[in-house]
This record gives C-alpha cells, sequence and structure tokens, in this order.
C-alpha cells in the first residue's frame, strides 16, 4: 500500500508540476521529419509532450511504463496512449506501437538518462521509417527565477545528490555526453545538443510541487527524509521575496539530442 501512495503521490505531482515545452522545439523537430504521419512519444509519463505531438503528426502513440502516470494524460482524439513492459521486444513492436520502419518521429522526453540505451535504439531503429526517420531527446535543467532563489534551489539539489541515480548526471551534462548513434538531420552538422527554453509563471506552491515530482525527493522520502520539510521550505519561501503567492517567471533551459537513421 505505501508504495502504491508513493507512486500515486508521484504521478499527481509530476502531472501537476512538470513544464510543457515551447513550439519552437516542436518546429525544429518537426522540420527535420520530411512526413508527419505517425510519432512515437517513449516515456510519455502524463503526456506533457503529447498535446504539440498531436498537432502536428497525424498519429501519436504515447507509451510509458507506468499505468499510474498513463492516468493523468490528456485524451486526444489522434493519440494512443499504451502501457508498455520497461523493454519491447522487437516482435512486439506492431503490438504497442506501430508496424516496423512507420515511425516518423520517436521522441524522449527527460527520460532517455534512465533507458538501457542499447537496447532502446535497438527497438527505435526498428520503428523508424528509412530513410530519413528522426529520433529526438531532450532534457531539462534547474529552474532558473533570480540570483536568490537560484543559490537556494541549487544549494537544495546538491542536498539531494546521494538520492539521485547515476544516469542523472547526464543531465547535469545537458546530454553533452549521451550516446546517441545517429546521423545529423537535414541541415544540421552535429546531433546537439540544440538550447530551447522553457518559461512558466509559477508560484512558490507550483515550484514546490514541481521539486516533489523529482524522484530523488521520493528516494528519501522512502528513505524517511523528507528534504522540503519546513526549514527547508521556509528558506525557498524567504528567497522568493516573502509574498508565495507572488507569479514569478519561470525558465526551463532544454537541451535537445537530434538525428536520423540511415537508409536502407
Amino acid at each position: 500500500m505505501a508504495e502504491f501512495f508513493h507512486k500515486q503521490k508521484l504521478a499527481e505531482n509530476y502531472a501537476e508540476g512538470r513544464p510543457s515545452y515551447p513550439p519552437e522545439l516542436f518546429q525544429f523537430i518537426a522540420s527535420k521529419t520530411p512526413c508527419h504521419h505517425v510519432a512515437w512519444d517513449v516515456a510519455t509519463g502524463s503526456g506533457q509532450a503529447v498535446v504539440s505531438l498531436a498537432g502536428i503528426y497525424e498519429t501519436v502513440v504515447a507509451t510509458d511504463v507506468s499505468a499510474e502516470q498513463l492516468a493523468h494524460a490528456q485524451p486526444l482524439p489522434n493519440v494512443h496512449y499504451r502501457h508498455t513492459p520497461p523493454s519491447i521486444p522487437l516482435h512486439e513492436l506492431e503490438r504497442y506501437v506501430a508496424p516496423p520502419t512507420s515511425v516518423d518521429l520517436v521522441t524522449v522526453a527527460q527520460a532517455i538518462h534512465w533507458f538501457d540505451l542499447p537496447s532502446f535504439y535497438g527497438v527505435a531503429r526498428h520503428a523508424l521509417r528509412r530513410p530519413g526517420g528522426v529520433l529526438a531527446a531532450w532534457c531539462y535543467t534547474l529552474p532558473r527565477v533570480n540570483d536568490q532563489f537560484d543559490a537556494v534551489i541549487d544549494r537544495f539539489y546538491e542536498i539531494l545528490d546521494p538520492y539521485w541515480a547515476p544516469q542523472r548526471r547526464l543531465v547535469d551534462e545537458r546530454y553533452v555526453g549521451l550516446e546517441f548513434p545517429f546521423d545529423p538531420v537535414q541541415g544540421e552538422e552535429h546531433t546537439g545538443p540544440f538550447e530551447f527554453m522553457v518559461t512558466r509563471e509559477m508560484d512558490l506552491a507550483a515550484v514546490l510541487t514541481y521539486l516533489r515530482s523529482w524522484s530523488a525527493y521520493h528516494t528519501a522520502l522512502e528513505k524517511g527524509v523528507d528534504l522540503l520539510a519546513e526549514a527547508q521550505v521556509g528558506e525557498l519561501r524567504r528567497a522568493w521575496g516573502g509574498d508565495a503567492a507572488a507569479l514569478k517567471l519561470v525558465r526551463f533551459p532544454v537541451y535537445l539530442r537530434i538525428g536520423r537513421v540511415g537508409g536502407g
């Protein structure tokens, strides 16, 4: 029961607290896919990327290993949400996603650093159209508000360091060190990272909900440590400027790796 509660709470915090992504990101990605028939959003969570993809691609398949996360996703007529095992066998690709070599775009938002990359890349290559199928994976780093608040967020992130999985370092490195064996897309000389920016008006409560969606925060909770107890929240409140209900512009830097499969 406790494990179910933590999963549910994490899913709720994720759906409520996580940022969406800027239109410029999707416009850039879509400009690199010759066809806009089928997109596959892997590890879709509660669907932060799906609404934008659904406005560009005729069909979006959005998969996740978490039924709790998918329960919070927005229903759309051209989106098919599917609960999958952690690794999709090649012979079951059509069952869960689409026929081989029929997918124009595979996207992974804020998740590829958790994957078994050789296995995932094998499935993605099997799914993508040839030539021209595109894989796009992006992450965002710590929220930025102002110097005072950013310093407190940075200290909080450091306190959480023992509770982050090692793969999180790839996000800290802005996916520069991500193994990414794909060719540059048309018009580009490399696979990135390309930088974009999410901006969102948030009050302190929304920021706290976002922080509570971090996997490291929940790992600490499971060990009996609440790193957003009153003392830490009080420090964040003071850095926010006293009025917790005041809206501030919060910026999330986004870093994109994008590449295409070869022909044949």
